[in-house]
């Protein structure tokens, strides 16, 4: 079943139009990735779904609810978060603090949140105290992740999580949203490092100049001679 659903989506910038009418769907449960060359579209799609950028044509569905149009602070509300590429943490609050300000919504007391959120990110509760503006790109990265996961989102939008990481640390932070897949969180994915995007993805869809060109499982994707010839690299 769809927990999330963007259907014959047009949107850009001003009077340039750069998704021409892309569909995507993630079912209750499943990490769904998106990739395809640079300028594809991907994170203007990413950007629509979550409300920073308006559609003028198409439909957005979280859960059986229109969201359409609306602001970000109402999809967070509806249970999705968002975590960009880049300037997604406050690097000059602590670990801690930037775990509360992922808070922001919640009436009750998001302690408990961020112990739960200490035990997907062992790491964190051993930096907890530290500012985020000296931590490690990959530690960073994880903080971002961790401060969306604060509100307990139905879905989860990632907008290149593995960019400027090491190869080491690349691993662990997809280990890391295999983690918080299984905890029972819809992930959608952004990805320029695609094999190991579609690896772990239950299902793939691969953009081209504004559209819809592939849509499989991820390991259909991976086998797919064509894909790998256009997409990944040979």
């Amino acid at each position: 079943m769809a927990i999330l659903e963007a259907n014959n989506i047009k949107a850009g910038y001003g009077e340039t139009e750069i998704l021409h009418g892309v569909y995507i769907k993630v079912n209750k449960g499943e990490i769904v990735s998106i990739i395809g060359p640079n300028g594809a579209g991907k994170s203007t799609l990413i950007k629509t779904i979550f409300g920073i950028l308006k559609p003028t044509k198409g439909k957005i569905i979280l859960d059986d609810q229109d969201i359409t149009g609306l602001n970000p602070d109402k999809i967070v509300r509806a249970g999705m978060c968002y975590v960009p590429q880049t300037e997604n943490v406050f690097p000059s609050l602590t670990v801690e603090e930037n775990l509360e300000m992922g808070a922001f919504i919640r009436n009750d007391d998001c302690r408990d949140r961020i112990k739960e959120i200490y035990e997907i990110f062992p790491d964190l509760k051993q930096k907890r105290r530290q500012r985020v503006g000296k931590l490690s790109g990959g530690q960073s990265q994880m903080v971002a992740m961790g401060r969306a996961l604060m509100l307990d989102p139905k879905v989860l939008l990632l907008d290149e999580p593995s960019a400027s990481l090491a190869p080491n640390l690349v691993e662990m932070i997809f280990e890391k949203i295999v983690e918080i897949n299984k905890s029972g969180v819809a992930i959608l994915i952004v990805e320029q490092n695609a094999r190991v995007a579609l690896k772990l993805s239950d299902r793939g869809y691969i953009l081209a100049m504004g559209r819809n060109r592939f849509e499989d499982t991820g390991e259909a994707l991976l086998n797919n001679e064509e894909v790998g010839k256009l997409y990944l690299g040979g």
